[in-house]
């Protein structure tokens, strides 16, 4: 993990970026979700290092809601925003 040795300040939350998709069936209809992982080398919480963000917002027509994660590893982040995908119906 080399990009961990490039010398930045911790306020510049240099972090690495990784991409995920999934499809929420919704209605006979499939939906697809980016996530963006993000791994940070300094994170605002130094517990929780990654976070996950999806590309779309659920529950448009009430209160939107951007689901995303928070985790100290990937797989907790990512199920966490994989959970709030399914928490809200997509109302385009």
């Amino acid at each position: 993990m080399d990009w961990q040795y490039v010398d930045v300040e911790a306020e510049e939350q240099l972090c690495r970026v990784e991409y995920f998709g999934i499809k929420k069936l919704q209605e006979g209809q499939e939906i697809e979700f980016l996530v963006a992982m993000r791994e940070f080398l300094h994170p605002p919480d130094p517990t929780m290092r990654f976070f996950a963000q999806a590309d779309k917002q659920t529950n448009q027509k009430h209160v939107p809601y951007t689901p995303c994660g928070w985790g100290p590893n990937l797989h907790t982040a990512l199920w966490e925003c994989v959970q709030a995908i399914r928490k809200f119906p997509y109302e385009p």
